[in-house]
């Protein structure tokens, strides 16, 4: 009776052993793109700030009290806008206290004029002496200094009747005032409010004497700075819709960051919907961040792949590329400079290979796969 227990207990292990042995795993679907060469348009980013080509602090040259303030805070104004009068009167009777001054001096050399030239003309007479033809020059030449410091004068007193008048430099922005109607202010007082150019605008931004050396040697050959655009992202991710250009290379490096800087400039119209309004409203502002993108302007040809399909860990970038058995390969790439959609791929592939864009997350190293095209995605000249 134990040998027949047995023999049923091991007739029905036989099958529960059979069916708790793991199956063959099934490979798994996966979408797949090649690799393609296409024209790319390098770039370069950098982080820059915008900055007024022209800027001015108005500064009161004479002590008085503001009058009148004509302009609106933050508004445009344009070159030789009066902006502040400050008080006139006293300026005005010291104009023409220096002219009566004037008048005198000019009245008083014109009588030592005519004293010189009568007793020039008696010289050579009986009647005439040499002495008082010397004493009339001498006369003579004292009113004329004492009409030339009273012109002087005068002029003073008038330049300083028109500093009451405070005008705008240039045309630009101006900011709010610090003084308002009815302060007294001078020399001393600071700076009552300052304007800024509106357009164009400077974007400067520090480049590693590195990437610098590489820009120089990568454009020497295809007009230089001429070769360059640039292009910004505004701090809300919008890409500003004007190109500009590099003009201007710094001739020190910074010690303490070993960097170079560049300056671009770039135009900075009205926006349509704020042209009638007073207070006018521009895209960019002076002391604005922005990313600034370097850009060449002849596209290259790159070999590229999907943003989606590059994978990274402590070694590196890599991908999956699909091989002749459809057996997923692990393959470490260099990448050249991308964009959020469109990978630029320098080293690790070649064209026409094929890489797994979609299912990456049920690939392993060496394992048998079931490829097929991927879903379109756009793809981005910019890399």
């Amino acid at each position: 009776m134990l040998r027949i227990l047995l023999l049923l207990v091991a007739g029905l292990l036989v099958p529960l052993t059979a069916e708790a042995q793991p199956k063959p795993p099934l490979a798994p679907a996966v979408g797949v793109t090649r690799v393609v060469r296409m024209p790319v348009t390098e770039t370069n980013e950098f982080v820059g700030r915008i900055q007024a080509t022209d800027r001015v602090n108005l500064v009161a040259r004479v002590t008085a009290y503001i009058d009148r303030m004509l302009f609106t805070e933050g508004a445009e104004v344009k070159k030789d806008e009066l902006l502040y009068v400050l008080e006139q009167p006293p300026f005005v009777a010291d104009v023409q206290a220096k002219a009566a001054l004037v008048a005198q001096a000019q009245a008083q050399y014109d009588n030592a004029d005519i004293t010189l030239r009568r007793a020039e003309a008696l010289l050579h007479t009986p009647a005439g002496q040499q002495a008082a033809v010397d004493s009339a020059r001498a006369t003579w030449l004292s009113d004329k200094a004492q009409l030339m410091q009273a012109q002087a004068n005068l002029r003073i007193s008038q330049i300083n009747l028109a500093y009451t008048e405070i005008r705008a430099p240039i045309s630009g922005k101006i900011g709010r005032t610090s003084v308002t109607v009815g302060n007294v202010v001078g020399p001393n007082s600071g700076t009552l409010a300052t304007i800024v150019s509106q357009d164009p605008m400077y974007v400067v931004f520090p480049v590693s004497v590195r990437a610098a050396l590489d820009l120089q040697q990568r454009y020497a050959k295809k007009g230089g700075l001429a070769a360059m655009q640039i292009r910004l992202r505004l701090p809300d991710g919008r890409i500003y819709d004007q190109i500009g250009k590099v003009d201007f290379i710094d001739n020190t490096v910074a010690q303490s960051t070993d960097t170079i800087t560049l300056r671009g400039v770039i135009a900075n119209p009205r926006i349509a919907l704020a042209a009638n309004q007073n207070v006018a409203a521009r895209e960019l502002i002076d002391g604005e961040f922005v990313t600034v993108l370097l850009e060449g302007v002849a596209p290259v040809q790159a070999l590229t792949i999907p943003r989606a399909a590059v994978l990274a860990d402590a070694g590196g970038d890599y991908v999956f590329v699909v091989d002749r058995d459809n057996k997923a390969e692990q393959r470490r790439i260099t990448l050249g400079q991308s964009t959020p959609s469109t990978a630029v791929v320098m080293t690790g592939l070649k064209e026409g290979e094929l890489v797994i864009v979609e299912g990456l997350q049920r690939v392993r190293p060496g394992q048998p796969v079931l490829p097929a095209p991927a879903t379109p995605q756009p793809q981005a000249a910019r890399g």
